[in-house]
């Protein structure tokens, strides 16, 4: 599987960004004006979302199968770039720094987990991830993305004015409801491993980000932090699930000042991977 990106900005270092459930490779790109002259973006499209493929395999061969083609895009980069990842994404900007953290120079988490611990969670979150891909294809795309933007989490984008929040509805009607459907099925939470026992030991610098109206994922974040060796938590105030959209200006500067920010203790670029070999319950 190869997944198609844009790349956009002028700066000296790579950054990767990979978008949540419903977006697509433009979800950073209002950031431009804001980030563009320091770093150089590349931001593909997920498997089941925009023009990307839909995976070939289910379940956590297919999650396995999405972290392959994301690592065959960073060795197609061939240097060590920082790494931000959003809700979905951010879940596998995690995996990605366990697999191969010889590849990140710096990772920037925003409102993701490290999954969940227990075997028997993760069984019934993918069949509530099944219903919700079933009704998705029973009522169609339409249907879907109203309730979708309806939840609770999303509040803080409902606040956005109509234009932006039309730029978004746009960006999410590029996928289709058979990709999303398979992305539900393949990327969810239900379905990766639980990285909790490997967040001790990821030595890059890392910055987990969350709105604070967002209570669920700033909780996680500030237990990740606590896991996390060379970690910083920051909660925007008066921001919900997506600080990106939400809080372009101050997400931009807190990325911007982690990131080019000197750091005492760099990871050996050496390291081994930190992912399991097998499937762990």
């Amino acid at each position: 599987m190869t997944l198609p990106f844009e790349r956009w900005g002028s700066g000296g270092q790579i950054a990767v960004m990979l978008h949540g459930f419903t977006g697509n490779r433009t979800a950073f790109r209002h950031l431009e004006p804001l980030v563009g002259s320091r770093l150089t973006v590349v931001a593909p499209d997920l498997p089941g979302h925009g023009e990307a493929p839909l995976p070939t395999k289910t379940g956590r061969d297919g999650f396995e199968e999405t972290l392959g083609a994301l690592e065959r895009l960073l060795d197609a980069l061939g240097a060590q770039v920082d790494l931000l990842g959003y809700s979905q994404g951010g879940r596998l900007a995690l995996a990605l720094a366990a697999r191969a953290p010889s590849r990140i120079r710096r990772l920037v988490i925003e409102s993701a987990s490290p999954g969940l611990k227990r075997s028997k969670e993760r069984a019934v979150r993918r069949e509530q991830d099944e219903a919700l891909a079933q009704t998705l294809e029973a009522q169609g795309l339409a249907a879907f993305l109203d309730r979708w933007e309806s939840l609770p989490i999303f509040g803080g984008i409902r606040r956005l004015p109509a234009e932006e929040q039309r730029q978004i509805r746009t960006r999410r009607e590029s996928s289709t409801q058979e990709g999303l459907a398979a992305a539900l099925r393949t990327l969810s939470t239900g379905v990766q491993p639980s990285y909790w026992a490997m967040l001790p030991r990821l030595r890059m610098p890392a910055l987990l980000l969350t709105g604070r109206d967002d209570e669920k994922f700033t909780e996680l974040a500030k237990r990740m932090a606590r896991e996390i060796p060379h970690a910083y938590h920051h909660a925007f105030e008066d921001c919900g699930h997506a600080p990106h959209v939400e809080k372009p200006q101050e997400y931009a500067a807190e990325v911007l000042s982690f990131l080019q920010a000197p750091w005492a203790e760099e990871r050996d670029p050496a390291d081994e991977p930190l992912a399991p070999t097998a499937r762990a319950s």
